[in-house]
């Protein structure tokens, strides 16, 4: 699956690192994502309600089912939410900008999850074809 389709199809992002400081490039790409009509959900051990919305402590605490789990943490740590993210069924490991790890995406991609590694899902969102209000596409 690209890029695109993997942004048009999906609703559900759990943000796993999202932090509560809005200066922060998880709160401004999480906010970015919300605002633009996905659900969010803020993944910090450390937080209860981050961006108007419940926070969870992990991945297996998220009641809803998630399409994608981007990453924001530190690339030796995303083995461990890719293995959480292959546990609640998620559709894509998501490793944002400069989250870089192989085992982690070759566990997700056995798995039978997409992977899509050093991306900002903001960036790639804007590069996607806009409607205007008649609905029309924006090229």
């Amino acid at each position: 699956m690209d890029i695109p389709e993997i942004l048009k199809s999906s609703r559900v992002v759990a943000v796993v690192g999202l932090s509560p400081k809005e200066d922060r490039p998880s709160s401004r790409v999480a906010a970015y994502l919300k605002k633009s009509g996905y659900k969010i959900i803020p993944v910090n051990p450390g937080q209860t309600e981050i961006l108007g919305e419940k926070c969870y402590k992990s991945l297996l605490d998220a009641p809803d089912k998630i399409d994608i789990v981007d990453v924001f943490r530190r690339s030796e740590e995303a083995l461990a939410v890719a293995q959480d993210a292959v546990k609640i069924g998620a559709r894509v490991l998501w490793l944002q900008e400069e989250v870089v790890n192989e085992a982690a995406a070759a566990l997700a991609r056995a798995a039978g999850l997409d992977v899509v590694m050093d991306r900002c899902m903001l960036k790639e969102h804007l590069l996607l074809p806009k409607k205007n209000a008649d609905g029309d596409l924006n090229i």
